[in-house]
């Protein structure tokens, strides 16, 4: 029996396509080629097109293009692919349900469970236009990327791969999750070789120590190290750190912070401020340089300080802070100002130590000694202790001073004003004496090894020797130059902090205003 003409037709065919393939395998073309297929079919549906089944593969300028069906568009250079679609260029896999590819943009359009794989991440979606040429895929509507070596997974709504520079791009929605972080934002550069994570948009990073922000910067998910820009700012256990540039590293769990520098404490209420800050998050540790401030609220007022040097140290169980400050210290607050080379403030026991020439002053008064301490209680002047070569100096006029001079002087406070000063030791005093019309008569002098001084509007009121004393009064016509100041007496008025803004003065700048 005569077989049919249309399947000897189609058996010519199928062998001339098979020879041509197997001459040209291995080579590339400019155009798509068929490399093999099960059975090569006509569809009188699509006169224009080949139909192919089963095993089917094409070639086109080294990339192979495999599925289990395909429609063959030979004079359009273009295909239509179905089920177990799979694209192979070079170390790049793309698979799906569905092809669409020409051959003349070498644009391939993967419809249905895409996914992209290269040597370090896969990229599924439910639709990808990937370019053959460039090597560059696009998607627009959702997409997940999983680095092969840590898992790393990113989300976004729009993606674009760039295969030759292992560069994904990503818009809206973007989260890329790490098992010990977070990062959401709006626009992301990833790269899967270096596994560096870039970020020009809002961007939050959230994890178990802290939660950061800024507007660019970037991230080293392998290394877990970054920098952050624009906005950007760490908090960590109610304490929030900001500057125009913040390093990180996560593994080390260090900060630093450059330029405009800011360190919120919202649970002590204190802000540091400066150009240069190291972060040390395990130990809770903040050292702060270049124009660095402090600034601690105290109630309804607040206490500025300036030194070369700011350091704070968090006691994790008792939840307070001391601070240090080192080199060139001074500091204001309305009841209270000084100058030194050294403090301390441990929030613990609202203490303040001052090292190094220390000079404060309050109200009228100003206070020396080789060291000065200072008790606050609630939020107030206490107590106050000079150690060694006290001496406490309050001026009458431009010309004269009552003084009060001994080893050690403990002074109480009310209200933040002077009003008993115990003098241990070597006391001394002078203080003028004035009558009823207010008009100065002369000076009263004692020295009395302790003494108990009492005081109101910062005037002596009543003095009490608690060992025998030697005392006078001297007559205004009698006083000489040398009974009018203790031995040690230095006024040091020029120096005094008058404004918050004095603090970042040197000695020598305030003495010129």
């Amino acid at each position: 029996m005569p077989e049919k003409p249309g399947l000897l037709k189609y058996l010519t065919l199928f062998i001339l396509y098979a020879c041509s393939s197997a001459f040209l395998l291995g080579q590339t073309s400019k155009k798509i080629r068929i490399v093999g297929a099960n059975s090569l079919e006509f569809d009188e549906r699509v006169p224009d097109a080949r139909r192919l089944i089963g095993n089917v593969i094409f070639e086109h300028e080294g990339a192979l293009l495999y599925c289990d069906s395909a429609y063959f568009f030979e004079g359009a250079d273009r295909m239509e692919a179905y089920s177990n679609v799979r694209i192979i260029s070079d170390s790049v896999i793309v698979s799906g349900n569905r092809l669409s590819y020409d051959g003349k943009n070498k644009i391939a359009d993967i419809v249905g469970n895409v996914r992209l794989k290269d040597p370090s991440s896969t990229l599924t979606t439910s639709q990808l236009k990937y370019n053959l040429q460039s090597k560059e895929a696009i998607y627009t509507t959702g997409g997940k990327i999983i680095s092969n070596k840590d898992k790393n997974q990113l989300t976004s709504i729009f993606g674009q791969y760039k295969s030759a520079k292992r560069m994904f791009y990503f818009r809206k929605n973007v989260k890329l999750v790490n098992p010990d972080y977070t990062m959401d934002c709006d626009s992301l550069q990833y790269n899967t070789t270096t596994e560096i994570a870039y970020f020009t948009g809002p961007t939050w990073i959230r994890s178990e120590e802290n939660t950061i922000y800024c507007e660019n910067g970037f991230y080293n998910t392998k290394k877990d190290n970054s920098e952050f820009g624009k906005n950007a700012k760490i908090n960590s256990k109610g304490q929030e750190i900001m500057g125009d540039e913040i390093r990180y590293d996560r593994k080390k769990r260090i900060g630093k912070a450059r330029k405009n520098v800011s360190i919120k404490d919202s649970v002590n209420q204190v802000i540091l401020t400066g150009n240069y800050a190291d972060y040390f998050e395990k130990e809770q540790v903040v050292l702060m340089t270049d124009s660095a401030a402090m600034q601690k609220i105290f109630g309804k007022d607040t206490l500025f300080l300036h030194g070369d040097t700011l350091r704070s140290v968090a006691d994790t169980i008792a939840k307070k802070r001391t601070f240090y400050a080192f080199h060139h210290v001074r500091f204001f607050k309305k009841d209270f100002q000084g100058k030194c080379d050294s403090l301390t403030y441990s929030e613990k026991d609202s203490l303040m130590r001052l090292f190094g020439n220390p000079v404060l002053w309050n109200e009228a008064n100003q206070l020396l000694g080789d060291s000065v301490y200072i008790q606050l209680a609630n939020n107030e002047l206490n107590t106050l202790y000079l150690k060694n070569a006290a001496f406490i100096i309050s001026e009458v006029d431009s010309l004269n001073y009552n003084q009060i001079k001994g080893r050690d002087i403990t002074g109480q406070f009310v209200n933040s004003e002077l009003k008993k000063v115990m003098v241990k030791g070597n006391g001394q005093s002078i203080y003028f004496a004035s009558d009823e019309k207010g008009e100065y008569i002369g000076i009263n002098r004692a020295d009395c090894s302790d003494m108990l001084i009492y005081l109101d509007s910062n005037e002596v009121s009543k003095i009490t020797f608690l060992k025998k004393p030697d005392a006078k009064l001297i007559p205004v016509n009698k006083i000489s130059p040398k009974e009018l100041q203790l031995r040690g007496f230095k006024w040091f008025g020029a120096l005094r902090p008058r404004k918050k803004e004095d603090i970042f003065l040197r000695p020598s700048e305030t003495l010129l205003n």
